[in-house]
């Protein structure tokens, strides 16, 4: 079952698998197109998933891997 922390790897794999820098309603779309069986078996990470993925953007980006462009994401 796939929880919160899942999120940081799917936000990466979504900008790697679209040229490293796309807007972030691409990688809301890009993790739901490769992780919806994952999202739905969740339990409650179903229901506030694309919220928890702007934090895990957040963590990324603390932690130097990514870069908030407005609303574009960008690898680091």
């Amino acid at each position: 079952m796939a929880d919160k922390s899942d999120l940081q790897e799917w936000v990466i794999d979504g900008l790697k698998a679209n040229g490293g820098e796309i807007h972030l309603s691409k990688v809301a779309k890009h993790i739901w197109d490769n992780h919806e069986a994952d999202l739905r078996a969740s339990g409650d990470l179903f229901y506030t998933w694309q919220y928890d993925m702007r934090w895990a953007a957040q963590n990324l980006q603390k932690a130097g891997k990514l870069k908030k462009l407005s609303k574009t994401w960008r690898l680091s």
